[in-house]
């Protein structure tokens, strides 16, 4: 089991930027990848962004590419969450996931939340 712990949440106006970071700690040697989702009121949990933890490949869903930027620091075992451009549609609740296989997410963090005002 891996523990994941998020930060970086807050308020911001349309057009600005934030970073999240999630921490992870636990066993974090053997995992595949993390990514980040969002659930916004009265919505399903989606996907946003992934990063392989070996080689540090990404994907996005198409809604934030070009927009949010993940990456990893693997010494620190810390994934961010870079968010420019924001939109009052990214107004959601962040959640920090691990997984050790592909497609698969077995550890949760217990979220941050994003508000953006238009």
């Amino acid at each position: 089991q891996v523990q994941l712990v998020e930060s970086g949440g807050g308020l911001v106006q349309a057009g600005g930027s934030l970073r999240l970071s999630c921490a992870a700690s636990g066993r974090t040697f053997s995992m595949y990848a993390m990514g980040w989702f969002r659930q916004a009121p009265g919505k399903e949990r989606e996907f946003v962004a992934r990063i392989r933890w070996s080689g540090g490949s990404t994907y996005y869903v198409a809604s934030v590419k070009g927009r949010f930027t993940i990456s990893r620091d693997n010494d620190k075992n810390t994934v961010y969450l870079q968010m420019n451009s924001l939109k009052s549609e990214d107004t959601a609740v962040y959640y920090c996931a691990a997984g050790h296989s592909a497609g698969s997410y077995d550890s949760w963090g217990q979220g941050t939340q994003v508000t953006v005002s238009s």
